[in-house]
């Protein structure tokens, strides 16, 4: 518990605070609407916000073995919490030793290393060992440490009328049903990274491409070709990006994140770029050779002109 207490008294800030927990894996609406909530709670008792968070999520500790494949970089998420207005986010190292501590030792910890005073969480929240820290149960907890819960009803998809939840979007992304992510997420669905050396074939067929490093723990849509903007420092692109193993060229099953921005030229190896996946176009392809190959990118180029036009 020592690192758990290191890191509240290092990030969170002085003073009592509100405070919402959570894996918030994509920083969906539903997320967002709950950090909001939070604030506005904290900002009527006079309460700054702040968020505690988790990495790696609870599941790969509580099913060993269980992949995961996060909406969002560990990174990008506490960037996009702090968007939304948290003045701190705290992110604690979800371990073995942790799945044990109790809901009221946890809290405690809060109390006394992150001047918990409000606690605003989902309805369905748990917390603690066994899940024991349900809403009701935190609420009796916070009577003799001294701080409020509110739980909050969670969200729903107006359209669909069903709850939004990282799972809905990690299967609409599944589907590359990139509309629906992005109505889900609030934003584009995006991946962020260097710009890699790659074989360069792009380059000799007179499509150069940007290799993204993409973090193999990322989850990403199915292979294909997809409607794409790639925003590099204050400049913005359009671009068509394929994901896939490319092959017309080889056998291996080795996915890559290649991105050819339209009317660009010069390159931007080892810079940061980040892509936003916007619209599926169709599925990745193997072509008889690379006449067919750049006859087919043509097509591709002209229909991400269109999608934007």
């Amino acid at each position: 518990m020592l690192l758990v207490r290191d890191e509240l008294r290092r990030s969170a800030t002085p003073g009592e605070h509100a405070i919402s927990i959570g894996v918030f894996d994509g920083v969906h609406g539903g997320h967002r609407m709950l950090i909001r909530r939070m604030l506005a709670e904290g900002e009527a008792r006079g309460l700054t916000g702040g968020v505690v968070t988790f990495h790696p999520h609870p599941i790969s500790v509580l099913r060993p073995g269980t992949p995961v494949a996060y909406l969002e970089s560990l990174e990008r998420r506490v960037e996009l919490i702090k968007d939304v207005g948290a003045e701190f986010v705290s992110v604690l190292q979800f371990t073995s030793e942790l799945q044990q501590v109790s809901a009221a030792d946890f809290t405690r910890l809060l109390v006394e290393d992150a001047g918990l005073r409000l606690l605003v969480v989902g309805a369905d929240f748990r917390l603690g060992r066994g899940g024991e820290g349900t809403t009701e149960a935190l609420a009796a907890i916070g009577e003799e440490q001294g701080f409020e819960v509110i739980p909050v009803s969670l969200m729903h998809d107006d359209q669909a009328g069903e709850r939004v939840s990282s799972t809905r979007i990690r299967n609409a992304l599944a589907a590359g049903e990139m509309e629906e992510v992005a109505r889900l997420l609030g934003r584009p669905y995006a991946v962020r990274g260097p710009v890699l050396h790659g074989e360069e074939r792009g380059r000799t067929i007179g499509f150069p491409t940007l290799n993204i490093g993409v973090s193999a723990d990322r989850a990403l849509p199915p292979n294909g070709v997809y409607v794409s903007r790639a925003h590099h420092g204050d400049r913005t692109y359009l671009a068509a990006t394929n994901i896939g193993t490319n092959p017309t060229f080889t056998d291996r099953d080795e996915r890559h994140f290649e991105t050819y921005l339209l009317d660009f030229e010069g390159d931007l190896y080892g810079q940061i770029v980040s892509v936003e996946l916007l619209s599926r176009l169709r599925d990745e392809l193997k072509f008889d050779g690379v006449d067919a190959l750049v006859a087919q990118m043509n097509q591709d180029v002209e229909a991400t002109r269109a999608w934007f036009q």
